[in-house]
């Protein structure tokens, strides 16, 4: 072979050995590559929780709620700053949280009861790591048995072993649209927002059925109540006085959740024959979808200590409404007091 030809073929040579490194270099790749991501794996990416990420319970809670949900929260509670215990059992201390910490947010209604305001809210506290200031809003529960931890919450028991605190006024006190017997202001005609939203649509539902009721006495200050019973214990005597008109600071007028109803059939007083109206049986019957119970049924006069009293509206909410009215109980009953 001539040296032209030797030099053409080991050129030749050459280059198909270098197209083979590089074709088994390019499979090699091909076959250690990560495979491109699909709209589907992106998708399931995102959906998947980060680890250890709080997941707020999306139902309502409230006090003596129990379960898994309810211990969700109290993790929730813990990660903003509140040192309270997972057990599961919507308690006093969990009860006291949600309400310290609704007092502290901007607009927030404050009523001790974990809602969709209340969750919306959470989130956006953890998402954002807040700085909560535990018991800011509200001290914390002492060891008192006789006197109210949490005033501010919708199931708050005042009676005769429950008295609110010194020097207590419910927040966010307004008059409700709903008839009244006379025209003036009167602080009586104010109840807490929460309660008046729910006494208006109850009356206009009142409205719709042809029933004619009237608000007559909601909040009253501790100094009105001192008041009142001072002029039932001069006229009644004490002991009598006792059955059915409250010492100051043992009312439920003064946490702006009450309302004493009337109606045009009896004068506009508050007297049991109002039970036998056409409105006090509607209340009977319909109370519970806005919220409201009878607070002093007849029949209970040994737990609640108070006469049969028909006309007394007491504002809980529907979740504890609905059972309280459903079995005929009263809210020491329902609070296992």
């Amino acid at each position: 072979m001539c040296k032209k030809s030797f030099t053409v073929a080991l050129a030749l040579f050459a280059m198909l050995l270098l197209f083979t490194a590089c074709s088994d270099e390019a499979s090699e790749d091909q076959q250690t590559a990560e495979p491109a991501p699909t709209d589907e794996t992106e998708s399931k990416n995102k959906a998947e929780p980060a680890v250890n990420q709080i997941q707020l319970p999306q139902e309502h809670l409230q006090k003596n709620d129990t379960g898994d949900t309810v211990q969700s929260l109290q993790k929730a509670l813990n990660k903003v700053g509140y040192s309270i215990r997972p057990n599961g059992t919507y308690d006093n201390i969990t009860t006291w949280a949600v309400t310290d910490y609704q007092i502290q947010q901007e607009s927030l209604p404050v009523t001790g009861i974990y809602d969709d305001t209340t969750k919306d809210a959470l989130n956006h506290s953890l998402e954002n790591n807040s700085d909560i200031k535990p018991g800011a809003g509200l001290e914390a529960p002492g060891d008192e048995s006789d006197q109210v931890d949490n005033p501010h919450e919708i199931l708050v028991l005042v009676n005769k072993g429950n008295a609110l605190p010194d020097g207590f006024e419910p927040i966010n006190l307004v008059v409700p649209d709903v008839h009244f017997p006379f025209e003036d202001f009167l602080p009586k005609k104010q109840m807490r927002q929460v309660a008046a939203t729910a006494l208006e649509d109850m009356f206009e539902s009142a409205d719709n059925a042809g029933l004619e009721l009237f608000a007559q006495s909601g909040y009253r200050s501790y100094e009105r109540q001192d008041a009142i019973f001072a002029a039932n214990v001069q006229e009644h005597g004490e002991e009598a006085a006792n059955n059915f008109s409250a010492r100051p600071g043992e009312s439920e007028h003064q946490t702006g959740l009450t309302m004493d109803v009337t109606s045009p059939d009896i004068n506009y007083q508050l007297i049991e024959e109002f039970g036998e109206t056409d409105e006090g049986k509607w209340l009977q019957e319909h109370a519970a979808e806005y919220g409201f119970i009878i607070r002093y049924p007849e029949g209970k006069e040994n737990i609640t200590q108070y006469q049969y009293e028909p006309w007394h509206l007491r504002y809980v909410g529907e979740k504890a409404a609905a059972e309280i009215m459903k079995k005929n109980m009263t809210l020491e009953e329902y609070l296992g007091e």
